[in-house]
């Protein structure tokens, strides 16, 4: 790619146009390569580097280049000097019959940081499929690839999931309720999809009753009114992964 075009990618209709994102500094560089060892289309991407990492080796096309090109393409105040170009993997949905991973669908999210951190979270159990509603913030937005610690590497993506499609999808269904079973009830690992919704707004509550999901609580003591969304999807994969 021509290098006003990679500055580009850090626009999401342009990392739709093209199908790409970028990666930027050592540590992601290397989840990314680590990662082409179980994704062979990863191997497609491309690193762009400048001369102190020229001698970087890579499993993929190199190229070098100035300071001055990589300050331009780069997202950071304080450039590494490494950035790969990456295709966006093409995931598709998997019908129940064939459903091997347990799906988390969010409704919705909107900020950044609460998308990279549930899908690390997601990456660390494994065995997770993320579902996103419409109008979620793009998951391959620099600050969320940043915040995912490489694990947007591992985990499947779905795109513009429409709420009303999990039903069609998966035999249980589970959201959580004030009113809600105890999160520690064993028929919530029983489940196949996981909804949640938007930080502020939550999910309709007309939306969940279309779908119609068995509702579970984490308790705690009162004092406050919410927690934060990324905390409840990590307090709920690791119950489902509990022993």
């Amino acid at each position: 790619m021509k290098l006003d075009d990679i500055r580009k990618l850090h626009q999401k209709k342009y990392r739709t146009l093209h199908q790409k994102y970028l990666v930027e500094g050592e540590h992601l560089v290397l989840e990314l390569e680590r990662a082409c060892a179980t994704q062979p289309a990863l191997k497609e991407s491309e690193l762009y580097v400048t001369e102190q990492h020229q001698d970087w080796p890579a499993p993929f096309r190199k190229h070098l280049i100035s300071n001055k090109a990589m300050a331009q393409m780069s997202d950071t105040k304080t450039p590494q000097g490494l950035i790969a170009v990456v295709p966006m993997l093409q995931i598709q949905a998997t019908p129940d019959s064939a459903q091997t991973q347990k799906a988390i669908y969010l409704h919705e999210i909107q900020d950044p940081g609460n998308l990279g951190t549930i899908i690390r979270t997601l990456g660390w159990f494994g065995g997770f499929r993320l579902l996103l509603s419409p109008n979620s913030v793009d998951p391959f937005n620099p600050k969320v690839v940043r915040s995912s610690m490489g694990a947007i590497f591992h985990v499947p993506i779905e795109l513009d999931v429409d709420l009303m499609s999990l039903p069609h999808r998966f035999r249980n269904i589970a959201t959580l309720d004030m009113a809600g079973e105890q999160m520690g009830h064993p028929s919530f690992r029983g489940c196949d999809c996981y909804v949640f919704g938007n930080e502020a707004r939550g999910v309709p509550r007309e939306a969940l009753e279309a779908i119609d999901p068995h509702t579970f609580t984490i308790t705690g003591c009162g004092a406050i009114e919410s927690l934060n969304l990324a905390t409840a999807v990590n307090m709920a994969a690791y119950e489902v992964n509990r022993l």
